[in-house]
This record gives structure tokens, sequence and C-alpha cells, in this order.
């Protein structure tokens, strides 16, 4: 295997596990590291330790993303020329759609439910 088909396997498995697509990374990995984040936030302003730990939990889960799909990219395709600014732009506009759809689709499930209860 090429160096750099090892490296984007490394970095797509550590996305993977900071990555939402897993079920258990939640306990495991982003809430701790969301707790880590936000005692290191509250250091400095003490109120803001919840708030910081949202911040830092959505952080894990976007990080996570733009890992996995850099991960892959270097794994499965050919080294390509492109812009550096262009492929960060595109792993971040990914990524956030791909977060902030989920409130949105959770919020539609839930009000579908309970339109049908009797």
């Amino acid at each position: 295997m090429k160096r750099r088909q090892i490296q984007g396997g490394i970095v797509g498995l550590i996305g993977f596990m900071l990555s939402p697509l897993s079920w258990w990374n939640d306990l495991v990995v982003n809430i701790p590291l969301a707790i880590i984040f936000g005692w290191l936030i509250s250091l400095v302003y003490e109120p803001a330790f919840t708030a910081a730990m949202v911040v830092g939990y959505w952080l894990t889960n976007l990080t996570g993303l733009i890992m996995l799909r850099r991960g892959a990219r270097d794994l499965l395709a050919a080294p390509k020329l492109h812009s550096i600014w262009r492929e960060w732009m595109t792993d971040l506009l990914m990524s956030l759609l791909y977060n902030a759809s989920h409130p949105w689709l959770s919020l539609w499930e839930t009000d579908r439910a309970l339109a049908q209860l009797p």
C-alpha cells in the first residue's frame, strides 16, 4: 500500500470514531471530549461551561465528518490537483449541511409521529 492510502485509512478511522455515523461514539468519545472542551473554556469564563460543551460536541462531530471524508478520499481516490481552499470549503459545507439536517429531521419525524397518534 502507498503511504497516502495508509494515512488516509488512519485519518478515516479517527474520523469515523468522531463522526455521528457510529452509534457508540457519543458516550465513549464525543461527550468526554466535549466535557473537556467545556471545562477548558470554563477556566476562562465559568458560566460558559454548558454552551462550550454543546459547541465542543458539535465540533467533534464536524471534525469527524471532515476527517472521514478526507481519509476516504485519500484511501480510495487517485490524487488530483485541486485548490486547497475549495477542498476545505467543500468539506466544511458538506459537514455543516449534514449536522444542520439532524435537528430538522428529528423535529419533522417527531411531529409526523405525534400527528398519527389517536
